[in-house]
């Protein structure tokens, strides 16, 4: 076991390692705050146009809309299952959220692409359906399962003894719910939140086909946006080996790296510490 979690380890820092290396060359062209706060996105120009402002917004925009369908649907799902549900109903709706995390994300795209796009189309009368609004309400609905998952462990870690002695001095099992449970689980929820977060932003596939990709400032729920990772699946394939295009492609990677990186160390934190006051 301690070789398979040092294999790990070493294949992570490896992969760590050769992102940083094909990344940094970029910055010997384009200062890192151009980089991150720059407008345009031309990197096949003369002199090369590297900003990845508009990137970054979509990529935010996106995520933050998508965990406002996760959020409530994921916690909502949570408490439902571990407090309300009888047995009957609550066994196959976790075998349905798990079923949901196991779909492959190019299948939630084809959905979006073929239902969804079509659909905000013609119900908000816009040029395309392609939107950053799309784009969201698919990745809420992938995220379900990974907050759903965390909440659920959060509010099973309450004790029961809990319960027992709000609901003996009178209080309903909503009461209960509401001002015991949630308010002792808070942590753990949080990092659900966190985790679904990671989830949202580190998502290519099914951004790729329904978010429109145009690199628009300041990105609109309504106009077509590009976020971060469509952004290297959509032009690694065309960039030359070594060049400035290929090396910001690359740093790309590892601005989303860090910020992956950082969520998920947060919302380990935050889970750790609500399994220690279990």
């Amino acid at each position: 076991m301690g070789a398979c979690a040092a294999a790990s380890l070493c294949a992570l820092g490896l992969i760590v390692l050769f992102l940083f290396r094909e990344g940094l060359p970029v910055f010997r062209t384009v200062s890192l705050g151009a980089f991150l706060g720059g407008r345009h996105w031309f990197p096949t120009s003369e002199p090369p146009s590297l900003g990845i402002l508009a990137m970054i917004l979509g990529s935010g925009l996106v995520t933050g809309c998508a965990l406002l369908v996760a959020v409530p649907l994921g916690i909502g799902t949570a408490l439902f299952v571990g407090e309300v549900a009888p047995p009957s109903v609550r066994n196959p709706l976790k075998v349905a959220v798990e079923m949901l995390a196991g779909v492959p994300s190019v299948v939630y795209g084809f959905f979006g692409l073929m239902i969804v796009v079509p659909w905000i189309q013609e119900v908000l009368g816009l040029p395309t359906g392609q939107t950053a609004l799309t784009a969201s309400l698919i990745l809420g609905i992938m995220a379900v399962p990974t907050v759903a998952s965390i909440a659920e462990d959060a509010v099973a870690a309450v004790p029961d003894t809990w319960r027992e002695a709000s609901l003996a001095l009178g209080a309903t099992r909503w009461q209960t719910l509401r001002t015991v449970v949630v308010p002792a689980a808070r942590s753990g929820l949080l990092a659900g939140v966190l985790l679904g977060m990671g989830r949202a932003v580190g998502e290519t596939m099914t951004v790729l086909m329904v978010s429109g990709n145009s690199p628009m400032l300041p990105p609109m729920l309504g106009w077509p946006v590009r976020t971060l990772t469509a952004s290297i699946a959509l032009e690694m394939a065309e960039s030359p080996v070594g060049s400035t295009h290929y090396h910001a492609l690359f740093a790309i990677g590892a601005v989303l790296f860090l910020f992956t990186l950082f969520l998920n160390v947060v919302g380990e934190l935050v889970g750790n510490r609500i399994r220690g006051q279990a």
